[in-house]
């Protein structure tokens, strides 16, 4: 076993305070707490630092400081294109303030997503980042019981105890399905991601049927397709749709990439979009303004989602007051894949 020597840390410190002409409390502060001490001395320590290609010891600071400056991200897969940007925009925000991410996956399930918080809290955590606010009785427990500050992110629910940051899913399906509606579309189906442990895919789809309510339209089962998050999943589901006999004139997706393979699928089966079928998808990402058609879709800031996340926790660390429920705007981005229903098919 390689025990740490406390006596060679302390005379990092001490080579890094000459360096910088501080003491090593200074030092320790700056590692610590970079915000107690001012830019100009932050920066005198971190070149001092590089100068001397010291790395601090983490064991050590966090026995000094009882933080390890490290959060931990649980998000069900890294398979989903607005996952990777939202963990990017997060570390990056992290980097800046000092902190470290660790990153596990659950894949949507709770028992999963349990083990991966005791293991990320075995290892020192500060905090977590959660993936909505469908979790594991055990988790919660666990988070309380540890003192665990987290924050569920990619849902806005104000009625619930918890802290979160994002988009309320429910009221931005609403207007995606209420945009066909205004176009004239009274055929209108739903291909939505898997909604077992997804609450915000539920709440999509609670969106889409409120419009459809609202307006007097009904959703026959066979128009509702669920799928996993993947092309050919998706595409299967626009087979199954257009090959219907009764077919809508509109499909509302839960995400973008479903979107996508609901039109690659429309075309392969030789129907023209929007004129033949409109199309709407979700998250807008980066593909869906360069798609022809270009998709129709529901904007959702996702890399202010997710460094709001990451600001919530480092506040509430440092003793800051902070906003417990915080709502992301999102906005319908029009684009042409959507346009009126073909006159016959009305």
């Amino acid at each position: 076993m390689r025990l740490t020597n406390a006596k060679s840390v302390k005379q990092g410190i001490r080579a890094v305070a000459a360096r910088a002409g501080v003491s090593t409390a200074s030092v320790s502060r700056a590692l610590n707490n970079p915000d107690a001490v001012s830019p100009s001395l932050r920066a005198r320590i971190e070149q001092a630092i590089d100068a001397l290609g010291y790395i601090p010891h983490a064991p050590a600071r966090i026995l000094s400081s009882r933080r390890s400056r490290t959060l931990g991200a649980i998000v069900p897969t890294i398979d989903n294109t607005m996952f990777a940007r939202g963990i990017a925009s997060l570390q990056q925000y992290l980097s800046s303030v000092g902190y470290m991410l660790f990153l596990t996956t659950s894949g949507y399930d709770l028992d999963v997503e349990l083990q991966q918080a005791r293991n990320l809290i075995s290892r020192g955590v500060d905090g977590l980042v959660l993936r909505g606010d469908c979790h594991h009785d055990g988790l919660r427990k666990l988070l309380a019981d540890n003192a665990v500050p987290f924050i569920n992110v990619g849902i806005y629910q104000p009625d619930r105890p918890y802290p979160c940051v994002g988009t309320d899913n429910e009221a931005a399906a609403h207007r995606a399905a209420a945009h066909v509606i205004e176009l004239g579309h009274r055929r209108i189906g739903i291909v939505s991601a898997l909604q077992r442990n997804n609450d915000r895919a539920s709440a999509r789809v609670a969106g889409f049927r409120r419009a459809l309510t609202e307006n007097g339209l009904e959703l026959p089962s066979q128009w509702h397709v669920e799928v996993p998050y993947t092309l050919d999943d998706a595409r299967e589901a626009a087979r199954y749709l257009l090959g219907l006999e009764d077919r809508p004139t509109a499909v509302v997706c839960g995400n973008d990439v479903i979107a996508y393979g609901v039109l690659l699928e429309a075309e392969r089966s030789g129907f023209s979009v929007p004129r033949d079928l409109s199309v709407v998808g979700f998250d807008d990402l980066d593909w869906s303004r360069h798609l022809r058609p270009s998709l129709t879709t529901i904007h959702v800031p996702t890399g202010e989602t997710w460094q709001r996340a990451g600001e919530y926790l480092v506040r509430s660390l440092a003793g800051e007051q902070t906003i417990m429920h915080r709502e992301i705007d999102f906005s319908l981005v029009v684009r042409e894949s959507t346009a009126a229903p073909p006159k016959s098919l009305k």
